[in-house]
């Protein structure tokens, strides 16, 4: 054997096994690779939400602490979060940062993400973007001029009688929108209230703030889970332990109606001491059932003048108020009462155990 193919069997073998070595070694670094991101994804406490499948905007964090110049101007505060204003191009907005980001924040921005992305609306506020960088939440929102109705209503001027009628239709059509007219699912607000409720710039209304929201698929037409809302709009089945439905904004709807018909609060603030008609829901019913609707406006001359629109509006209040669910009208069957296609039955006591002492 010449000295040229003893030279290529020895070094045959040498290359074949540096070779063999190359494709080992870079098994591992793959494998030692997706192992390190895969640790670091696992103890990466602010995770990326899954949820956000839509083809809304995504803003940066830091875009959005320039939009809003510092988080500067507050706008409003709730229980996960603050409101603040804010400019984005030539559009004014209003942006929600989120707290509490680990516990409830997180579960309140996957809500409302999926709860409003895809719904289209005139009297719902629209959501514009969000962000969702490390520990950041933000949701970014078409701007409302005219603030909340709370402010509308229980500021130190009533508000007109006829701007108060178009936006409890406002409301009414926005509730059943979400309820019946949404496409794949079916949302229960469970937070109804006049915080909730914005006004543009012509005094319609939106209704926002969808993080306690549920979702049903439209097979579902009921849920069970814990008490959500606030003190004073909260359906009783939330205390039974019973599954909800859609009647449950139903029931924060006639709290809210009847709050808009009175521009009284729905638990009055007890500075006279006087107890009498402290709780808005049984002070209609009295008023109601002793024909003196006039007490329950305050004396309003625009709403005596058009009585017979404040009585219906009472009516359904109560209709709405109503304890058993089932006696509750759906919103759609609101609105045709509202517009007066359909007539208004005398409602029963809302309260069955309800004592009248004046």
């Amino acid at each position: 054997m010449d000295k040229n193919k003893r030279s290529l069997i020895f070094v045959g073998p040498v290359l074949l096994s540096a070779y063999v070595f190359v494709i080992f070694l870079l098994i591992v670094v793959i494998c030692v690779s997706f192992f390190l991101l895969y640790k670091k994804k696992a103890k990466n406490p602010y995770p990326s939400s899954k949820v956000v499948d839509n083809n809304l905007p995504h803003f940066t964090y830091q875009e959005l602490v320039e939009a809003t110049n510092g988080f500067k101007v507050e706008l409003g505060k709730g229980a996960f979060g603050i409101v603040y204003k804010g400019v984005v191009g030539t559009n004014v907005v209003a942006v929600k940062k989120l707290d509490k980001v680990l516990q409830d924040g997180e579960k309140e921005f996957q809500t409302e993400v999926n709860a409003i992305a895809r719904t289209y609306h005139k009297n719902l506020v629209q959501l514009l973007g969000y962000c969702d960088e490390g520990e950041h939440r933000l949701l970014v929102y078409e701007y409302m001029s005219n603030g909340t109705l709370a402010s509308f209503l229980f500021g130190e001027e009533r508000p007109g009688w006829n701007q108060r009628s178009n936006i409890a239709l406002d409301i009414a059509k926005a509730l059943s929108y979400i309820h019946e007219g949404c496409r794949n699912q079916i949302i229960i607000h469970c937070d109804i209230k006049p915080q909730n409720i914005l006004l543009d710039d012509y005094y319609s209304a939106h209704i926002s703030d969808f993080g306690l929201a549920k979702l049903l698929a439209m097979n579902q037409s009921h849920t069970n889970t814990g008490i959500r809302g606030t003190k004073g709009y909260v359906a009783p089945e939330w205390f039974r332990n019973t599954p909800v439905t859609v009647k449950v904004d139903a029931y924060s709807y006639g709290v809210l109606l009847l709050e808009t018909i009175s521009c009284r609060k729905s638990v009055k603030d007890n500075e006279s001491g006087n107890e009498y008609g402290a709780i808005l829901t049984d002070w209609a019913w009295v008023c109601y059932q002793e024909k003196i609707l006039d007490a329950f406006v305050n004396n309003d001359p625009e709403a005596l003048d058009d009585y017979k629109k404040l009585t219906t509006y009472v009516m359904i209040g109560l209709w709405c108020v109503q304890e058993n669910p089932s006696l509750r009208p759906t919103m759609r069957k609101v609105i045709q009462m509202l517009e007066g296609v359909i007539e208004v039955s005398n409602p029963p006591c809302p309260f069955p155990f309800f004592v009248i002492s004046i």
